[in-house]
């Protein structure tokens, strides 16, 4: 862009610089934002269809996860990536319901170019969508039910909803039992509220027999094998050690040398050595630890010794997998063997090595802070698949235990938003009215979605469901199996509040922000060879 002062030109702008004003930025803000949410609307519900993603390298990712699909296209357009934000902020923030925030931001994007076209001014539009989404929150709100932490029928229900619709549901029943004993076992009660990390919980996948092999383990699953041969394979009422240094002769940290003239100087420097490693050895053993957690190396001559007194030992355990068996197992990481006091052991019922997948599993700890999920499966690809949706279900009930309340699903909430908000646009007039009823009307998209995708006509299944709840019938959603509206909160089909909340504030300030775009300046990179000046 320049200006002309003096007839002379004064570039203000790099003349390599893509500007779109006014109605062009607004519509291609629009565009992009309806294509990336057309991107992933095919996956959203239970009977959603799948996305194959090849990368670049020939990597293949299968999946219906809305963050993981738009985290692996590559996006180039400025509000496209807006979108995909908003995707990225639900997958952080809530960890399931990302489909749902996109979907919604792409729909609230198609009904501020109905009103654009109808002449509304963009900000009297925001100012509409600003007060769609405080009242759609609070409305949200009030939606929600109770649910108490340690009511595991009503948070087995909660995972199976986020479950539902993976490709790997058809051990849904299996693993919605071990997310939430996982979650169960590491929720702390903080000042009166539960508190769940997501860190604590640790998975660990494992290729071979079946998703139905998976399992929970109470305490911690390492990807290595004892050290030796000749130590026990099995350890039973375990002790366990957990040393961060070598326990082996380590290198001056400056240059020396050692002159040996004589035979019994070579014997002797090598029995001081052995006597090194043999202290080394005897302070685990002394300690009473029977299982030594090593993160760096062993020595031979220590893992002889170590051998010799029946202690199981694993070597270059990864500092990350190291505290959480001090998390599990209660026990206290020392940086040398010689300050290993009884005080400083973990416990556990069973220490073993599995032969069969090359790892050991510490299990039956006492109230363990951190628990362990093992995923079998087929393939790799179908282990990515059920590691997503593990997460998924594991972050919505941590959700619902930490907030204690939980909405129900299939499309009941959306009604519910439309008509309310629809029936408060008319109490406050004016055209901001006209923007707020807009807003109201993008939530018609997520029923319609799952209709859509369930096989049934969208219109049919709209009108049955606002009859419903015209009825009084608030918990009424769509059965995507037989297409009939019954009430989900009978039929156990719930999300967490924080999911419903999240999705609609991330998609609704996008499309707010998005919508007062006006002017889009995209500097690009200078041709070869061109010059600035």
């Amino acid at each position: 862009m320049s200006q002309q002062l003096g007839g002379q030109p004064i570039i203000i702008i790099n003349q390599g610089t893509k500007r779109s004003r006014g109605e062009e930025a607004q519509r291609s803000n629009i565009m992009a934002a309806k294509a990336i949410a057309g991107a992933v609307r095919t996956t959203l519900g239970p009977r959603g269809m799948d996305k194959m993603l090849v990368g670049s390298t020939g990597d293949i990712v299968i999946t219906n996860d809305g963050a993981t699909i738009l985290s692996e296209i590559s996006v180039k357009h400025p509000g496209g990536k807006m979108m995909v934000e908003v995707a990225m902020t639900q997958d952080d923030q809530v960890g399931d319901g990302t489909t749902t925030a996109v979907v919604i931001a792409g729909a609230l994007m198609e009904q501020a170019e109905i009103l654009l076209e109808m002449g509304i001014h963009p900000t009297v539009i925001s100012e509409g969508y600003r007060k769609g989404m405080e009242k759609a929150i609070e409305i949200a709100t009030s939606l929600s039910f109770k649910v108490d932490p340690k009511d595991r029928k009503t948070l087995i229900r909660i995972a199976d909803t986020a479950i539902t619709g993976k490709s790997v549901e058809s051990a849904k029943e299996k693993l919605d039992g071990i997310i939430v004993d996982a979650v169960m076992a590491i929720a702390e009660k903080t000042d009166g509220k539960y508190i769940a990390d997501e860190d604590d919980v640790l998975i660990k996948k494992h290729k071979g027999k079946s998703i139905d092999d998976s399992e929970l383990v109470r305490g911690v699953i390492l990807d290595k094998k004892r050290v030796s041969e000749s130590m026990p394979k099995r350890v039973t009422g375990a002790k366990v050690a957990l040393i961060a240094m070598p326990l082996e002769i380590t290198k001056t940290q400056v240059k020396a040398k050692i002159k040996i003239t004589t035979a019994e100087q070579i014997s002797s420097f090598s029995q001081q050595e052995q006597n090194s490693l043999k202290k080394l050895a005897d302070s685990v053993i002394s300690s009473g630890a029977n299982v030594l957690l090593c993160q760096k190396g062993i020595a031979d001559p220590v893992q002889f010794f170590l051998a010799k007194h029946g202690v199981f030992a694993v070597e270059d355990v990864p500092e990350k997998d190291l505290k959480y068996a001090a998390r599990a197992l209660h026990a206290n990481i020392v940086n040398k063997p010689e300050d290993l006091t009884a005080k400083d052991l973990g416990h556990a019922e069973v220490v073993e090595e599995d032969n069969n997948l090359d790892i050991t599993r510490i299990s039956g700890c006492k109230n363990p802070k951190t628990i362990s999920i093992l995923l079998r499966g087929t393939s790799d690809y179908l282990l990515d698949e059920l590691e997503r949706a593990v997460v998924d279900g594991t972050r919505v009930v941590m959700d619902a235990i930490e907030d204690g309340t939980y909405v129900v699903g299939g499309g009941a909430v959306e009604i519910e938003l439309l008509m309310k908000i629809r029936n408060y646009a008319e109490t406050v007039g004016g055209r901001i009215q006209m923007a707020i009823e807009g807003y109201a009307t993008a939530f018609e998209i997520i029923p319609r979605t799952l209709a859509e995708n369930s096989g049934y006509s969208p219109i049919d299944k709209l009108v049955a469901l606002k009859n419903a709840h015209a009825k009084g019938q608030k918990t009424a959603g769509l059965n995507v199996y037989n297409g009939e509206v019954i009430d989900m909160l009978k039929e156990g089909v719930f999300e967490p509040l924080r999911s419903k909340r999240q999705s609609i504030q991330s998609a609704s300030e996008t499309a707010i922000m998005l919508i007062r775009i006006d002017d889009m300046m995209i500097t690009q990179s200078p041709s070869a060879g061109q010059s600035e000046m």
